[in-house]
């Protein structure tokens, strides 16, 4: 993780909690996300200081050395992600451009190929189709997009799919689809078999297109404040988090994309704070009345998270089937969900 600075920690689990291990100091400015490869036991992250690093475990040393990525970027790197094979990787960044990249043995250093045309604003993020080729984006010009990320030497021909059936050409942008209400695309994913796709933005709307570029739109506007992440946990259901401090649950039931519940929604501990926002209104009220101040020392929320939820991911289980997720806030908290105990 990264505590809000130019260093990432890593932490083993151990008998008495988690216990810091390792530092990886090579950014200069806030790193802004990370990725980690499970196959291949590699870290990728990027910056604010325009640069990416690919970092692998030296045994004999242990400890995690660093590779240069070659962005060729004059704005902030803003999130990357491994392809689902991790021989290669996407790093979305505020220049208008998706940098592919994949690693050069001659140099013994990651290089890049750009996906340019048609954004027109900040890249916010990136998820990889299961072929290991698509690539979808989310963006501040109100679009996400699906992209063609095929590299020649790298990437085999792949199987048609319901988003074109040439996708060989790299960057040819396959779909284009608006945000309803004009909001940033914050998050974008692709459900579990690549067929549909899921975005959220900033008016507050979770979108769905199922059956690729021609297939059908749902639009579900959010009564809360606008999400910031979005996961598939299973073919069926979606759960979408940001600004309301708490994950949210969407199903497809009936053939039909509905909202479902909460997830941090427990009746005892949303009823004692109900009770306590009433005594710290009224804390408020006595202490402008009979000392002109507005101090109060309750402010606690009465969701897990006390701040916005910036990232969702899968925590164990697989793409059909998630059995824990976890939650990132800008609280500084990370939260593990259980699904199952969740949908009991």
């Amino acid at each position: 993780m990264c505590p809000n600075s130019t260093e990432v920690h890593i932490y083993t689990r151990t008998s008495s909690g988690w216990k810091k291990e390792h530092t990886l100091t090579e950014h200069d400015k806030l790193v802004t996300s990370i990725d980690w490869a499970p196959n291949s036991n590699r870290i990728v992250t990027c910056s604010q200081d325009r640069n990416a690093y690919v970092w692998s475990w030296d045994a004999a040393k242990k400890a995690w050395t660093p590779t240069l990525v070659i962005l060729r970027v004059n704005r902030a790197a803003t999130h990357v992600k491994w392809s689902p094979l991790e021989n290669k990787f996407a790093v979305a960044t505020g220049a208008r451009i998706i940098s592919i990249c994949y690693f050069e043995e001659d140099n013994n250093w990651w290089v890049c190929k750009h996906i340019k045309k048609p954004i027109r604003s900040t890249v916010f993020s990136v998820d990889w189709h299961p072929n290991n080729v698509l690539i979808a984006a989310g963006s501040a010009d109100f679009k996400a997009r699906v992209f063609s990320a095929a590299i020649k030497g790298v990437d085999k021909k792949p199987e048609p799919t319901v988003w074109g059936a040439k996708i060989t050409t790299f960057g040819e942008c396959l779909a284009e689809f608006a945000s309803p209400h004009y909001g940033w695309v914050h998050s974008v994913a692709f459900s579990p078999d690549g067929n549909s796709l899921a975005w959220v933005s900033h008016d507050s709307t979770l979108s769905v297109v199922e059956g690729g570029a021609a297939g059908t739109h749902v639009h579900i506007r959010h009564s809360g404040l606008p999400f910031r992440a979005v996961l598939w946990i299973s073919p069926t259901a979606i759960v979408a988090a940001g600004h309301d401090n708490a994950p949210y649950l969407f199903a497809n039931q009936g053939g039909q994309w509905k909202f479902v519940r909460n997830l941090d929604s427990g009746d005892k501990a949303a009823a004692a704070t109900e009770k306590s926002a009433v005594g710290t209104a009224r804390g408020v009220f006595a202490n402008m009345a009979s000392k002109g101040q507005a101090q109060t020392t309750d402010t606690k929320l009465k969701t897990l998270h006390q701040n916005a939820i910036s990232y969702l991911g899968m925590y164990s289980g697989s793409r059909l089937d998630v059995n824990k997720f976890v939650t990132t806030g800008l609280d500084g908290q990370v939260v593990t969900w259980d699904v199952k105990a969740l949908a009991a």
